[in-house]
């Protein structure tokens, strides 16, 4: 059986490691069921640099060093495969995760490191490639779901992996492998809502796949049925995700029995206090499953003894509070009053809503279905439900312009919140990357590369796909909505209308969204005047 080492990359350099890797977690459990043999160091949790990285590639004879993640993590995936090559020569570095997923062909030329990468979803296709690690037989292409190196130093996609249907087929993820009393209970804090700040040993648990939404934004990275295999003009396979007009989607949840015994399985070994769900949309999976699914769960967490005692009991929470409470995801269209009433009542805190505007023109453009009258619905609903709505919005879509800023400041005082926005970051694997790419890869001289090293978790800026601001102006646009300074915002305008041609009165735009793919292509803008530019 092979020795396989998993690494965590760094990610949020900026931040405090909080959430334990889920899926390299579940592949630890699927290795270990199999029989393998598993250690783990966690690169993000420890961060202890290079020399100790060291000591760990050194501290056997590794078959498999595997490691993965998203996208923002290629920058220490970059390093820790440099130096496995070195000190493992013989190791077989198989990478995965939205990082390979989202760009395989690429990121395979920027890591000559890596032998083996897994596209999608990874359960079935990893098991498979230990299988021929045992077997000692390289011929990875026989394997769905993979992309390797051929012989000649070319590039072999093999087909394409079936989604898992089972999903209760699964074993718990092997938190026990991860640094949980020294590093991820100590940063259990959430600062969205009351019981999330007191929270003291919380874990996360991911309870479903993927989303039936089509955000422009937003990426799925083959777990929500949304990728695709095309044959190129080269006669090659290429992986492609949403792209205008075309759009699948798969609907994948555990089922309540196998969540709610997942949780108090971590619950009786690890006496936890909170739970966050990592779904992308509870409330999706609630609707596919004719809103029964979060209702069952909600009765199930009663039932098990997992209901917090100031819910029960009615009283005010504080940290001697027995049970856990849970956080999770919600959409504006989808929730409804009573189910948010039945999921505060079992344990439910906070639901984080991607609210993105409140500017009609632009929503209309993101894909979400959502306006903003549905938004400021949900936000009440669930204030009265007792759960804390949590609003995100972002800066800087395509057709951002001043009459959104002054709509979604206006719906700030309605709502008595500042929301500090993320900027629209259109990362691999979303629409709008692939509608911008070209444009993208000018903003880095040409080099792709250079972007995905640079990219963030949307809290600072990286490529702007805004038509009509850039970089500099949408910092300052925030910094001023934030304050409410409608004086300089509207000054600002003035300039910005004389420096465009743009009359008072007239909307203030000069947006208008590439047509066909040829403008795609050739990374070239329509702008309303009839002339064509590229930032």
């Amino acid at each position: 059986m092979a020795k396989i080492l998993f690494i965590n990359p760094v990610v949020r350099e900026e931040d405090d490691p909080r959430h334990v890797p889920y899926g390299i977690a579940l592949l630890a459990a699927i290795a270990m069921r199999d029989g393998h043999q598993v250690q783990v160091y966690d690169e993000n949790a420890w961060r202890k640099g290079s020399e100790v990285l060291e000591q760990v590639f050194n501290a056997d004879h590794w078959d498999v060093i595997a490691l993965g993640g998203i996208t923002t993590a290629y920058g220490s995936i970059k390093s820790i495969v440099k130096k496995a090559r070195i000190i493992c020569p013989h190791a077989l570095i198989v990478l995965g995760g939205g990082v390979l997923t989202s760009l395989p062909r690429e990121m395979m030329g920027f890591l000559p490191e890596v032998d083996v990468g897994v596209i999608g979803e990874g359960f079935i296709t990893f098991p498979d490639i230990l299988q021929k690690v045992d077997a000692q037989k390289a011929d990875w292409q026989n394997i769905d779901g993979t992309i390797s190196r051929t012989k000649n130093d070319g590039l072999v996609i093999s087909s394409q992996r079936a989604l898992l249907d089972e999903l209760d087929s699964l074993p718990y993820p092997a938190w026990d492998l991860f640094p949980l009393e020294e590093v991820y209970f100590p940063n259990s804090q959430v600062l969205f809502s009351e019981e999330g700040m007191l929270a003291q040993r919380r874990l996360d648990i991911n309870a479903s796949y993927g989303c039936s939404l089509v955000c422009r934004y937003c990426y799925h990275l083959g777990i929500a049925g949304d990728m695709k295999y095309e044959t190129d003009h080269h006669n090659e396979l290429q992986v492609s995700f949403d792209q205008p007009g075309n759009y699948s989607r798969t609907i994948r949840y555990h089922s309540p029995e196998y969540i709610v015994g997942m949780v108090k399985h971590a619950h009786e070994k690890y006496n936890l206090d909170f739970i966050g769900f990592l779904d992308e949309n509870l409330m999706t999976m609630d609707q596919y499953s004719k809103r029964t699914w979060l209702k069952e769960i909600c009765r199930l967490w009663i039932e098990n003894g997992l209901q917090p005692a100031c819910i029960h009991d009615d009283i005010e929470h504080d940290e001697n509070c027995k049970g856990i409470h849970w956080s999770g995801t919600s959409h504006a269209t989808l929730c409804n009053p009573e189910t948010l009433k039945i999921m505060r009542e079992a344990g439910c805190s906070h639901l984080i809503y991607g609210y993105e505007s409140f500017s009609p023109h632009v929503m209309k453009t993101i894909g979400k279905g959502a306006t903003p009258k549905t938004n400021m619905r949900s936000f009440f609903w669930t204030l009265e439900s007792g759960i804390r709505p949590i609003p995100n919005q972002i800066i800087g879509f395509p057709n951002e312009d001043f009459q959104a800023i002054y709509e979604n400041m206006q719906a700030w005082k309605k709502l008595g919140i500042v929301v500090k926005p993320f900027f629209a970051t259109p990362y691999p694997g979303s629409e709008w990357f692939t509608v911008y790419r070209q444009w993208i890869e000018e903003q880095y001289e040409g080099d792709l590369e250079k972007y995905i090293l640079d990219l963030g978790d949307a809290t600072r800026i990286t490529a702007v796909i805004s038509h009509n601001f850039n970089a500099v102006e949408l910092l300052g646009l925030r910094d001023l909505m934030m304050n409410f300074d409608y004086k300089r915002i509207e000054e600002y305008e003035q300039y910005w209308r004389k420096n465009h041609n743009i009359p008072d009165g007239a909307p203030s735009t000069i947006f208008q969204a590439p047509v066909n793919n040829a403008s795609q292509k050739t990374g070239n803008i329509r702008l309303a005047n009839g002339t064509t530019g590229s930032r």
